[in-house]
């Protein structure tokens, strides 16, 4: 899907691997389930438990804003922290602290913290492992900034977790408690989907988000586009969980409404279709992110809504083919947009579109080209961002190359700011067209 999209609201559970690791990660560190009786035992010794601080970093969007009344109407809970809650043994002691709705306590007598981030949390995730520091309380980092720059998160932590928190969380927290943390943990393959323990959502403050209930059914994305974190996130591989644990996890879910939080849920058509089909009975209402592809297949559109599908957001990026090319999503078919929408809108599924301006392809048009667009398609939220040059994906090697980048100041890779020189237009121009573009539909009055 796009560079940034749903995924700057909802989060993700793992990390991914890196091209360039440093050296201290050379050698795999082997996986220790936390999960297992004996290790549970083995940690709950010592009378005290274990205190950790799980922390999602505050981000502050420049046109979604950080009111609590904005959160509560568009924000999902992430999956992150409480996903390494659930893998946290009994006998220790969890909590978790999102920013985003709440302030941090820090003075909170606490054995550990631990944080989390994407590009645009760093900055602050950074102030806020100084600030535990200071007090002599080791922290440690992971998600998808430290997993890219691992050498760059040590400087601020005492330890970076690179790749999906199961394979190395309890070895992590067992080095810990025996007073040998190490600098960096390295998950050296990708997990299996199959029995992964069900996010701890009762940690979260379920009232100050749209839904907690967000779901994973698969990991990862069958297209590689050049401007996605997804396929350097989980590799190139497309995962699925076992349907029967995720009926069992949404059945377990208070409300009727799901968020499944996969980067592209119609990834695998076979397993989409059970999946769907085992939704129908349910009658829960559910959203989620897919390739435009699912317009192709109208049984498993059909199929999709009819299992109770609402809402999809779909990464369309740019209406030009010589763009899409450009960034390896050729797939997508300009000649056949139109017609994509129309298949969702005719099953009753509203369409969240996803938009990059600043494509080497872009003019100074773009952006009524793309409006004008939408309009015409009655796309019910446009999701509109500044290409932003990911650290560790193609787009930001070719500009980092070409000496396009202005700077690496993280906060500002938000995908709501010009942080490279555009092709056919000046930073100043993509910058206000992008905001003009923005007020035109993120407005009261629109």
């Amino acid at each position: 899907m796009t560079h940034l999209g749903l995924k700057a609201w909802i989060g993700d559970p793992g990390g991914f691997l890196p091209r360039n690791l440093p050296p201290e990660t050379a050698d795999p560190i082997a996986f220790h389930p936390a999960g297992s009786p004996e290790r549970r035992a083995e940690m709950a010794k010592g009378g005290k438990p274990l205190k950790i601080r799980l922390i999602d970093p505050a981000y502050h969007h420049p046109y979604m804003g950080h009111h609590p009344k904005i959160i509560k109407t568009i924000w999902f809970a992430h999956l992150s922290l409480t996903s390494v809650a659930a893998l946290t043994p009994e006998g220790m002691e969890v909590r978790i602290t999102d920013e985003n709705v709440e302030p941090i306590d820090f003075d909170e007598e606490v054995d550990l913290v631990g944080l989390t981030g994407m590009v645009m949390h760093a900055k602050r995730a950074y102030e806020i492992a100084s600030r535990f520091r200071e007090r002599g309380i080791p922290v440690v980092m992971g998600g998808p900034h430290a997993s890219s720059l691992p050498s760059e998160a040590k400087e601020h932590v005492d330890a970076v977790v690179i790749g999906e928190a199961e394979q190395v969380w309890g070895r992590l927290l067992w080095d810990f408690q025996q007073g040998r943390l190490q600098p960096f943990y390295r998950a050296d393959s990708y997990c299996s989907m199959e029995g992964l323990p069900i996010p701890r959502r009762d940690l979260l403050r379920e009232e100050a988000y749209m839904t907690i209930n967000c779901v994973q059914t698969t990991r990862g994305c069958p297209h590689q586009c050049d401007f996605c974190h997804v396929t350097h996130f989980f590799g190139k591989t497309y995962r699925c969980r076992p349907v029967d644990e995720v009926i069992r996890e949404v059945e377990g879910l208070k409300g009727d409404f799901v968020v499944f939080v996969d980067d592209n849920i119609t990834g695998n058509r076979r397993y989409a279709r059970e999946l769907f089909t085992r939704l129908k009975p349910l009658g829960k209402k559910w959203a989620s992110q897919a390739s435009l592809h699912l317009a192709r297949d109208p049984e498993l559109l059909k199929l999709a809504a009819e299992s109770g599908c609402v809402s999809l957001f779909v990464g369309i990026e740019s209406l030009s083919a010589e763009n899409l090319k450009d960034v390896n999503k050729s797939f997508n078919r300009v000649s056949q947009f139109e017609d994509a929408l129309k298949a969702f809108h005719d099953q009753d599924i509203m369409v969240l579109a996803g938009f990059i301006f600043g494509l080497d392809h872009d003019d100074e048009g773009v952006f009524e080209r793309t409006l004008t667009f939408c309009e015409r398609n009655r796309i019910e939220l446009p999701s509109f961002f500044v290409l932003t040059p990911l650290p560790g994906t193609p787009v930001f090697e070719r500009m980092e190359a070409e000496g396009r980048l202005l700077h690496k100041d993280w906060s500002q890779y938000n995908g709501a700011t010009v942080n490279f020189r555009p092709k056919l237009m000046t930073e100043d121009t993509l910058q206000r067209g992008f905001n003009w573009v923005c007020k035109e539909v993120y407005s009261w009055s629109s």
